[in-house]
């Protein structure tokens, strides 16, 4: 079993660069499958659920050969399945993104419901009744869903209950070929579904107002044509490596993302008495007064993101007075809260709220990675903690942060991976 094992009190400081999008790559990957021929990605992070992704598309019929770390040359002309298999799917839920594409491409889909992060109830159901007013047809049988458009895609409009990023980029995907004009209303603002529509119209879609909430996707009858395409930078790995700056105090310097795409995360560090200089495609921060208690409540874009709550209660655990987290995206988000408790954080949880009273600091204690970002969030805590922090269960953390260790220890972090027995089999 492989930990991470973090030595706490030793200064962090420097420059970090972080990979593409994890949240975007993965639906750049599935879009592939619209355009027979060979596209090619790059900026793509060298992360586990990029390679689940991979496995995927390789079992729907395409080659992928990997041209240098964060380079994907993808051929997707000998695609010929629409099935994917559950051992897949069930390890990472961005696998349902193939759901858009093999409608587009076929006319038909079969796609085991979700696995991934348990943080929450996967809203599939907003994909489905979306699809549905496009003329898809579904069953759900044996734990998988079975998609037809036996009359093919029609344009609609399709409200959505949610401003869901997955049920948006399913819609926006399967609509490309569809007949007449699709409207999106209440649509996902996030900056990698403009990604996903700028590639998308690269390839010959015509997609109008990614970014915005209402997204109109004009259905064409030609084949998209493959391109080669840079994945966005990622903010959420930028946010994760600015919040330790936060929590440490010496200003790390994060590069190769934009400042803009975390807007209300970067004023709300602000007010919560970090110190935040915004460049191109970078942006520092550090702080030296008090962590101030601020509340916090996550949204959709351009709301505060849920992947960035487990870091930021990290740091207001370490805060001046007394606050109130709100989750309003995933309600099993709070878990990784009961790991930061083992390690001094006097926080309670009430339903979808967290009341968090900043102590004066935390001990190094033996933890669980409960999800990808809580994971992360721990190795933080664990850079100003007495002692030693053993974070396990860091599957969760190679899900979306490439060389996580080796750039903490860039930074002069004193960190390691390391294999130990699993108590489990012993």
């Amino acid at each position: 079993m492989e930990v991470i094992r973090v030595e706490g009190g030793y200064p962090v400081e420097g420059e970090v660069t972080v990979e593409g999008a994890k949240n975007s790559a993965l639906k750049l990957m599935a879009a592939t499958i619209m355009a027979p021929g060979v596209t090619t990605l790059t900026n793509v992070p060298n992360i586990s659920d990029v390679h689940v992704m991979g496995k995927v598309l390789k079992y729907l019929g395409a080659k992928i050969d990997v041209t240098n770390e964060h380079e994907l040359v993808i051929d997707t002309s000998q695609v010929t399945k629409w099935e994917t298999p559950y051992h897949l799917v069930a390890q990472m839920r961005a696998s349902t993104a193939v759901l858009g594409p093999l409608l587009s491409r076929f006319g038909k889909a079969v796609v085991a419901m979700p696995g991934g992060c348990n943080i929450g109830a996967r809203k599939i159901d907003m994909h489905i009744l979306g699809l549905e007013a496009l003329g898809v047809n579904f069953q759900i049988d044996h734990g998988n869903i079975h998609a037809t458009s036996p009359n093919g895609l029609k344009g609609n409009t399709v409200t959505l209950e949610f401003a869901s990023v997955g049920a948006t980029e399913n819609l926006m995907m399967a609509s490309v070929h569809a007949d007449g004009i699709t409207t999106i209303d209440n649509a996902a603002r996030e900056p990698e579904i403009v990604d996903l529509a700028n590639m998308l119209n690269e390839m010959g879609a015509k997609i109008r107002g990614a970014g915005s909430p209402v997204i109109e996707v004009e259905g064409v009858k030609e084949e998209l044509h493959p391109v080669m395409h840079r994945v966005v930078g990622d903010r959420i790995e930028a946010g994760t490596f600015l919040a330790m700056a936060g929590i440490c105090g010496r200003p790390v310097t994060v590069k190769g993302f934009e400042p803009v795409h975390l807007g209300l995360v970067l004023k709300k560090f602000e007010t919560m008495g970090l110190s935040v200089d915004r460049g191109a495609h970078q942006c520092t921060a550090w702080r030296e007064g008090p962590i101030r208690s601020i509340d916090i409540q996550t949204l959709p874009f351009p709301g505060f993101p849920t992947d960035m709550q487990a870091q930021t209660m990290c740091l207001l655990a370490l805060g001046d007075g007394s606050c109130v987290i709100t989750e309003n995206v995933f309600e099993n988000r709070f878990m990784f809260a009961s790991e930061l408790q083992r390690m001094g954080a006097d926080i309670r949880i009430e339903g979808h709220h967290a009341i968090v009273h900043g102590v004066p600091g935390f001990s190094g204690a033996e933890v669980k990675a409960p999800d990808l970002r809580g994971g992360a969030a721990l190795v933080m805590a664990g850079l100003v903690a007495d002692g030693y922090t053993t974070v396990s269960q860091i599957h969760h953390i190679d899900r979306g942060y490439e060389r996580f260790v080796p750039k903490l220890r860039s930074l002069g972090a004193h960190v390691e991976r390391l294999e130990v027995p699993d108590p489990e089999e012993s």
